[in-house]
């Protein structure tokens, strides 16, 4: 029990402190948040919960191919905000557009025989 309470409590806290770290200095908030905080979290995780290397090695090449149609996100949602469109419709519209790279990302990945079992 105290192991999910300290991983719920350190994931947490990484969200909270770059949100709070963004109020004042944004450059440097959006360094914590572009490195693979969640990556490494997850692999620490699984490491401490007796997962093997193999697994781990995976985990870490599927988020290499998914981090590639993540970045329309960073793309499309400033562009929209910057032309004046309100924040919810523009964070709308730029999670649709990724959510359409990741399948557009995951189709051409399959004809090249990279498969993910999602």
């Amino acid at each position: 029990m105290w192991y999910y309470l300290t991983k719920l409590v350190v994931s947490a806290s990484l969200i909270v402190l770059i949100s709070e770290l963004a109020k004042r200095h944004s450059g440097l908030a959006a360094l914590l948040a572009a490195l693979p905080i969640t990556s490494l979290l997850a692999f620490i995780w699984l490491k401490l919960e007796g997962s093997n290397s193999s697994q781990i090695a995976d985990l870490s090449y599927q988020i290499f191919w998914l981090v590639i149609p993540s970045l329309a996100f960073f793309l499309v949602f400033p562009a929209m905000l910057k032309q004046g469109l309100a924040f919810w419709p523009s964070l709308g519209c730029a999670s649709l557009i990724t959510l359409l790279s990741y399948l557009i990302t995951l189709q051409l990945l399959r004809r090249l025989g990279i498969v993910f079992a999602l």
